[in-house]
């Protein structure tokens, strides 16, 4: 069976370096699954989940990113992310916090130019593509945060 190679390469390291058996990704308008001999594919990615898989049946691994590139070519996947976090490394309170600091100050600023609106709304993308994915992971092992 194929295999394919995923590296993630964020600006400050290397988050993933291993083989996998599939790669979802957030893409602009939605999501694509990447999958062994999937034909060349080049896009940008949007905040939310990477979920991958090493094996067929195995369970996913998530990560969060705030966006970035993929490219797919050869069974090797390389994707230059703005931001990637493991689930299991993300601070559910601390992400969830940072969240209701970015909606406050988008709140706060009504009369926003366009460029700080755009980065406000990254920020609030970013924290809450964060927010879900450690939910994710956190539910995946039975822990409530209520």
């Amino acid at each position: 069976m194929s295999l394919i190679t995923l590296k993630i390469i964020t600006p400050e390291k290397i988050v993933v370096e291993e083989t996998i058996y599939q790669a979802t990704l957030p893409i602009e308008g939605g999501e694509v699954t990447l999958l062994p001999e999937h034909i060349p594919y080049i896009g940008a990615l949007r905040a939310g989940e990477i979920m991958f898989r090493r094996e067929q049946n195995s369970e996913p691994e998530s990560l969060a990113t705030s966006g970035g590139f993929v490219e797919f070519h050869d069974d090797t996947m390389v994707i230059l992310a703005d931001t990637a976090e493991r689930a299991e490394e993300i601070d559910l309170v601390r992400a969830e916090e940072a969240r209701k600091r970015a909606e406050a100050i988008k709140e706060e600023r009504v009369h926003m130019d366009d460029e700080e609106y755009a980065r406000t709304a990254a920020m609030i993308e970013k924290e809450l593509a964060r927010v879900r994915v450690a939910r994710k992971h956190h539910s995946r092992r039975g822990v409530s945060f209520e």
